[in-house]
């Protein structure tokens, strides 16, 4: 899923020294065992809480507690049952059938049928979904007949997609091939059920009134571009599990002032996946606040996208060469400094592969950094196409203060290393999103975190049949790689496909890998069952505070 990550700038005199010691939680605000409340940052408004067209991270860490879907996480990653109490797999791996709960309801009290996820999926699958097709519908094309639903193709109809509701508690999925991950993707967002009610509001999930959900919590309010409260549903099958009273989500896009609200007790959380804490301020946490202050690795890209559809960035060889002509590992060490790892591929460590790790077991050798290579690349790339100097670059990204100083390192050694010149601009989230979805744009930002634990869900991203590919790129030898692990559940043969698939977008340069994630963050004492999974998200649902 797409990324908003948050990072890091200088802070002033006063707030290192407040940040010295950092207070406790006032506790008739937070979480105590009178009123157990979680507050964390989201930093920006969430685009959309219509998981048919939820694609980043902001809307998908509230939608991920508002909704539930046939399968959950646990803290280990591992899939357990969800609103779906059972299944049964047919012997040739191709057809599902899930048992929904008996005691399954939406928040209004309505039973959660199979008929709710039929009617969602198939909708997430609509080509003419309003306000927007959903950019997730691909996650769906291993449905059979989905892919030819959504693209309108060889007069397939909606009631020929291979997922149907037998009755009101059985629910039945017919695949185009075996699929070793998909109970895990029955836990992503695109997969959730969606309340029947909305077929005649277009903008039901803009409107807390018009929400009814399903999951461990509720809307209760959206104060928009300010903040959302979410309280716990005692509808939920599974409440007495739920321990929190409410969640509060605020939307202040500024890392001093997050830091700032969490030594004054006014957030029980800051940092990543959708806040952030300034990072000179990083040896001064770890040192006074060693159990308050966490980093660790997430699955998930950094990187910058390059409109493949526009000279001279439809050149290989000038793509080549912006992406050899930087210092990965001086950007992780001297501007995001909280242990990232460069990158050289698409798929970070912490995916698994055949037997390890996908990382380990395909190191992303792929290229590697060449300043005078990168000076003849773009010499043969601009002559290619008729130009004798290389324009200005305008390099875009979503206002963020570690996005803005990651871009301008890059700006500078791409001024020192090829003489080029860059305009760096800054834009709004939903904005920025918009504009790369459309193509809008010549270099920007790009981030993208796992959506189930296997290869592919980074390595179809590139895809032409991808909603979520803002490159341009279409490969047909990519596309046939993709379809060749589709295809098959034969591990080792998944793996090679994906493998080659990647050596070839990386080596086309559609993208500029810069580094793999790690996640920055810290929690107040007394919270517990509260984590960061292993793609680097946010998982509140079975949080609770005991008093230390």
């Amino acid at each position: 899923m797409s990324k908003k990550k948050y990072g890091f700038t200088l802070v002033s005199v006063l707030l290192a020294l407040a940040l010295v010691a950092v207070g406790c939680t006032p506790k008739e605000e937070s979480g105590s065992s009178e009123a157990p409340v979680f507050r964390m940052n989201l930093a920006t408004e969430p685009p959309s809480l219509d998981p048919a067209q939820v694609q980043d991270q902001v809307s998908a860490t509230v939608v991920n507690g508002l909704y539930e879907g046939l399968t959950r996480k646990d803290e280990k990653g591992e899939v357990v049952p969800g609103i779906a109490k059972e299944w049964k797999i047919s012997d040739d791996g191709k057809t599902y059938t899930f048992t929904i709960r008996d005691d399954a309801k939406w928040s209004n009290g309505d039973a959660v049928t199979a008929n709710d996820f039929e009617y969602a999926w198939k909708r997430a699958l609509d080509p003419n979904l309003k306000p927007a097709v959903s950019a997730y519908a691909y996650q769906l094309y291993y449905i059979k007949n989905a892919e030819a639903y959504n693209t309108a193709a060889d007069g397939v109809k909606v009631d020929d997609v291979g997922v149907k509701a037998i009755d009101e508690h059985t629910l039945q999925v017919e695949l185009n091939s075996p699929t070793p991950y998909f109970l895990g993707l029955m836990s992503f967002t695109v997969f959730y059920p969606v309340h029947q009610s909305v077929k005649e509001n277009e903008a039901w999930a803009t409107d807390v009134s018009t929400m009814i959900t399903n999951g461990p919590f509720k809307m209760s309010e959206w104060k928009k571009n300010n903040s959302i409260t979410i309280v716990k549903d005692d509808n939920y099958y599974a409440k007495d599990d739920v321990k929190l009273t409410k969640v509060v989500f605020s939307e202040v896009n500024d890392s001093n002032t997050e830091l700032s609200m969490y030594q004054t007790g006014e957030l029980d959380y800051a940092g990543m996946p959708t806040g952030l804490i300034p990072n000179e301020q990083f040896p001064t946490l770890k040192q006074n606040n060693p159990d308050e202050f966490k980093i660790q690795g997430s699955a998930s890209i950094y990187y910058y996208l390059f409109n493949t559809t526009q000279k001279p960035y439809s050149n290989e060889k000038v793509r080549q060469a912006l992406s050899m002509a930087i210092s990965r590992q001086d950007i992780v060490d001297n501007v995001t400094k909280g242990e990232q790892k460069p990158a050289y591929g698409v798929v970070p460590p912490g995916i698994k592969g055949e037997k390890d790790d996908f990382r380990t077991e395909h190191p992303d050798t792929y290229f590697k950094e060449d300043i005078e290579q990168a000076k003849q690349l773009l010499a043969d790339g601009l002559k290619e196409e008729g130009l004798t100097a290389m324009p200005t670059v305008k390099l875009t990204y979503n206002t963020n203060e570690l996005h803005q100083a990651v871009a301008e390192a890059i700006a500078e050694m791409w001024s020192k290393n090829l003489g080029i010149k860059t305009e760096v601009s800054k834009q709004e989230w939903g904005v920025f999103l918009d504009n790369r979805n459309h193509l809008n744009y010549d270099v920007a930002r790009g981030g993208w975190g796992a959506d189930y634990d296997d290869p592919m869900t980074f390595i179809d991203l590139f895809s032409s049949k991808s909603g979520n590919n803002n490159t341009g790129f279409a490969n047909p030898e990519y596309d046939a790689l993709i379809k060749e692990a589709y295809s098959t559940d034969d591990q080792a043969k998944r793996m090679a496909a994906m493998s080659k698939a990647e050596e070839l977008v990386i080596g086309t340069r559609a993208i500029m890998p810069i580094y793999y994630y790690s996640t920055v963050y810290m929690i107040k004492p007394g919270f517990k069952g509260i984590f960061i999974d292993y793609k680097g998200d946010i998982d509140y649902n079975r949080g609770y505070y005991e008093a230390e």
